[in-house]
């Protein structure tokens, strides 16, 4: 607290330990607004888990709890059909879309700010750091591709000269930088060997039109 003292009185200023109320409501809001957007934009981007899920809500409301199990009972045998029956059409609309959602929040987005910070690509100005927009990513077998809009005042340079710190940063074992655009940069982060798994290539000569084949692997 402060204490101002004078030969006439004493007024003493409490010192405000504790958020206003008002920060407190506005953290709630926010958080709450961020966890709706979230699971709106999940909904939009797998409409064939969002839509069951909705229709055995209206069937529950409307009808009871027997219309809504016997909708989640179709929709999950829906499911599986297509799971069975198209394997790699449902891994490329379902789980694969799932996984690379997941890969670039888990590997990128949740701390995004903070790695940033702390490989110096941040720019502080009156007490606030602005941090370079994650604008695109892109999720492969061996490399992620990031598209980064840098900030004002910041070159190439500033990336080029920080790739060790990001790779590190971001558990890559190599990352590379490379201008693409105006004030456009992008991260390649290797995290794989490519050549990882061999490949079988036919000798030079080998008529492929029948026979034997043997391959060298690469």
């Amino acid at each position: 607290m402060t204490t101002v003292n004078s030969d006439l009185h004493v007024r003493v200023e409490p010192t405000r330990n504790s958020p206003h109320a008002v920060e407190v409501v506005g953290a709630g809001f926010l958080g709450l607004a961020t966890v709706v957007g979230t699971l709106v934009c999940w909904a939009v981007l797998f409409p064939m888990l969002s839509l069951p899920v909705a229709a055995a809500v209206v069937a529950e409301v409307v009808w009871g709890w027997p219309a809504a199990a016997a909708v989640v009972g179709v929709s999950t045998a829906g499911l599986i059909f297509w799971r069975w029956t198209r394997p790699e059409m449902f891994r490329r609309w379902v789980t694969g879309r799932a996984r690379t959602r997941f890969l670039v929040w888990w590997r990128y987005r949740r701390r995004w700010n903070t790695h940033l910070h702390a490989c110096g690509l941040t720019i502080e100005h009156a007490g606030i750091a602005r941090v370079p927009v994650l604008q695109q990513t892109t999720i492969a077998t061996a490399v992620d591709v990031l598209r980064v809009r840098m900030l004002p005042g910041q070159c190439p340079a500033d990336y080029e000269n920080r790739v060790e710190h990001l790779a590190h940063a971001f558990g890559a074992t190599e990352c590379r930088a490379t201008i693409t655009g105006p004030a456009l940069v992008q991260l390649v982060m290797r995290r794989g060997d490519t050549l990882a798994n061999p490949t079988r290539i036919p000798p030079v000569g080998l008529d492929l039109t029948g026979g034997d084949q043997e391959g060298t692997a690469v």
